[in-house]
């Protein structure tokens, strides 16, 4: 399995995203639980998310992605995929 960072950057307003948040953050347990999520969290200076995925493939992580509550109620504007090598912390 690869190791995958992915950015959301969000496109709908911090009272919308509150109204699906805990079904999202309900769905991200279950992923950190399951071993694919390996860390997660919001940004600080902007209004997405940064996570850090265990995966077969791109394609595969993007199918498990799409069924992100976030993703499914339409709150992200963009999402980058992007194959990581961690040289040195808890990842490698």
């Amino acid at each position: 399995m690869a190791i995958f960072a992915v950015q959301y950057f969000y496109s709908a307003d911090a009272e919308d995203l509150s109204l699906v948040r805990p079904a999202h953050r309900g769905w991200l347990a279950g992923k950190l639980e399951e071993g694919t999520l390996l860390a997660s969290g919001p940004m600080v200076d902007y209004p997405g998310a940064l996570f850090i995925w265990k995966a077969d493939s791109v394609e595969s992580l993007a199918k498990t992605l799409d069924q992100d509550p976030f993703d499914i109620a339409g709150y992200i504007g963009e999402r980058t995929i992007g194959e990581w090598n961690p040289v040195f912390g808890p990842f490698n």
